[in-house]
């Protein structure tokens, strides 16, 4: 059973950067997919971003290249979001998920693990 634990998120100005943590414990990864999507209120689960456990290939939705950054430490089992150039868009709870897979990264519905969520609040 795999267990995730995000941390990291909060309040920041428009502008400002925040860096997500999703800790992972009871798996094991390497054919794993660790993706982030957040959630805003009256919205559907979207696709931030995701990347292979093992290996550097990295995937985002189009409204945040550039602006932010996934990447994991293998040895921390952990895996982050570091978001910069925030923009009040980008309010929402965030999620850390996992997959076995790289087949539908981007579909919520294929991923099987997911965390308890964290809010960012991002204000203008």
């Amino acid at each position: 059973q795999v267990q995730l634990v995000e941390s990291g998120g909060g309040l920041a100005q428009a502008g400002g950067s925040l860096r997500l943590s999703c800790a992972a414990s009871g798996g094991t990864f390497s054919t794993y997919v660790m993706g982030w999507f957040r959630q805003a209120p009256g919205k559907e689960r979207g696709f931030v971003a995701a990347i292979r456990w093992s290996g550097s290939l990295t995937y985002y939705v189009d409204s945040v290249k550039g602006r932010f950054t996934i990447s994991r430490d293998t040895a921390k089992n952990t895996v982050y979001l570091q978001m910069n150039s925030l923009k009040p868009e980008d309010t929402a709870v965030y999620y850390c998920a996992v997959k076995d897979g790289m087949i539908a990264y981007s579909d919520p519905g294929s991923y099987v693990y997911w965390g308890q969520g964290t809010q960012v609040t991002v204000s203008s």
